[in-house]
């Protein structure tokens, strides 16, 4: 697995996932705590398989297709 998600992305991907776990742990939503670990997961391990999927890449740099 390649990284595709940047510094920025991952830093969101991290909160908002954190955030989403949270209150879907203590609202009592399953839906909220998967969304949330998804969000976490791919923040954590820095690949997220829908930009893979679309070609996106947010990582910071040389584009690595040359363009």
């Amino acid at each position: 697995m390649k990284e595709n998600v940047g510094t920025v992305d991952r830093t969101l991907r991290v909160v908002i996932g954190m955030s989403l776990l949270l209150a879907g742990w203590f609202g009592g939503s399953g839906v909220l705590i998967v969304i949330g670990a998804v969000l976490l997961f791919t923040g954590a391990f820095s690949f997220c398989p829908i930009y893979s999927a679309l070609g996106k890449n947010t990582v910071e740099g040389p584009d690595p297709r040359g363009h």
